[in-house]
């Protein structure tokens, strides 16, 4: 989140209404103007744009995930804090931040109504696209400390303040106050439960909201049991170099696309000129083979009528040729594959394996023969027909009649 770009941090109370706010315009890491107020009263800016949640609107928890639930949605991923949250898990929106070596997930789980109610809020003076960031993740955090935040202030109110700690680079939560004598109890209890786990940090870094409000760091340090150094002032409006992952949400990844267009735009425009070609290529095939057809049929008719003149008309010039060589080989004596005996050669070549007894009657009419059997096995019916076409002839089997036995095959010549 640190950039020479120009950035618009805006800070809203989730549980307040979607009207007033903080703000801030930095520039390069540094701050050129800041206010507070309405929405509407925001400054022009066409820039990045980036929402800080305060830190008790935020809870950040771990748990144990199979590998694929950071491709989860928000939805699903609700279920997995059910039992911290108490509530119902579709009015939690959660967004997963990452994981450890140990597969220890660190979850954000905020309210999906209030953050929907900003999201309109801020539509309707036209902000629509957004980094949702927590300030938890802005201190600055290095490996092996914990940076804790003191002395922020709440709805404005010097008087009513709190603070927050970043244990990792995805960790962190609100925290009571304490005083200027004693560290927040929060903050002593994560630090007894770090201890009970090993991972208790060496040291802590602290930071104050206000440069007047600076705690008394040697007694925080006997209470704590460790050195808790000064690290200065901070505000939500300082960029980090090690800030932390932004929350983001299931409908703003399609954002990471945009920029990616200019850079695609010429392979579009290759694929298009490929395409394109392809569709010309295919169009003057389309139209060549048209043409050989047109040749094709021209000549076949043309020949037709050079050897059968008295043909009235030519509709089919391959079947009428089958047709008229069919009726002059009869005319001439000259047997026909599709005659009688021609084809009952060939029936009795392919069936001479069959049993004689199972052939009942045989008929031919107009080049069709049918063989009716009796007794055939089911089974033996599929050979029957693969000898008969290996023979090169055409054979069906017709339906048998209701309540008969018979298997009567439709033999014909291809």
């Amino acid at each position: 989140m640190s950039g020479a770009l120009a950035i618009l941090r805006i800070r809203i109370d989730l549980g307040a209404e979607a009207q007033r706010c903080e703000w801030a315009l930095l520039d390069g890491g540094r701050q050129i103007f800041a206010g507070a107020g309405l929405l509407t009263s925001l400054p022009e800016h066409d820039g990045h744009v980036e929402l800080v949640l305060r830190a008790s609107d935020v809870l950040i928890t771990r748990r144990q995930l199979p590998v694929a639930a950071r491709r989860q949605s928000g939805a699903l991923l609700a279920y997995a804090v059910e039992d911290v949250t108490a509530g119902d898990p579709q009015a939690n929106q959660v967004s997963w931040l990452g994981a450890d070596a140990a597969g220890m997930n660190t979850l954000a789980v905020l309210d999906k109504a209030a953050l929907q109610r900003w999201r309109k809020a801020l539509a309707a003076v036209g902000i629509n696209r957004f980094e949702l960031c927590c300030e938890t993740l802005l201190l600055p955090w290095t490996e092996g400390s914990w940076s804790v935040a003191w002395g922020c202030e709440v709805d404005g109110e010097r008087s009513h303040t709190e603070g927050f700690v970043r244990t990792g680079q995805a960790e962190g939560g609100a925290t009571d106050c304490g005083d200027e004598q004693t560290p927040p109890l929060s903050l002593e209890l994560l630090l007894t439960q770090a201890r009970a786990a090993s991972i208790a940090p060496a040291s802590i870094t602290l930071y104050t909201c206000h440069p007047d409000q600076k705690p008394d760091l040697a007694a925080w340090s006997k209470i704590l049991g460790l050195v808790v150094r000064y690290g200065g002032d901070w505000s939500w409006t300082s960029i980090s170099t090690c800030a932390g992952p932004a929350l983001v949400q299931q409908r703003q990844r399609w954002h990471l696309f945009v920029g990616m267009l200019p850079r695609l735009r010429p392979a579009f425009g290759l694929l298009a000129m490929a395409l394109a070609l392809q569709g010309l290529a295919l169009v003057v095939d389309q139209i060549g083979l048209g043409g050989e057809q047109r040749e094709l049929r021209a000549l076949m008719e043309t020949r037709f009528r050079s050897l059968f003149p008295d043909a009235v008309a030519v509709v089919d010039p391959v079947l009428q040729m089958r047709r008229q060589l069919t009726a002059e080989r009869q005319r001439a004596g000259i047997a026909d594959g599709s005659d009688f005996l021609p084809l009952l050669e060939q029936v009795a070549l392919a069936t001479r394996e069959q049993p004689v007894g199972e052939l009942r009657t045989l008929s031919w009419e107009n080049g069709r023969m049918s063989l009716e059997y009796s007794g055939v096995a089911e089974s033996a019916v599929p050979q029957l027909l693969v000898r008969l076409r290996e023979a090169g002839l055409r054979a069906d089997v017709a339906p048998a009649m209701q309540g008969s036995t018979s298997l009567i095959v439709n033999i014909q010549t291809v």
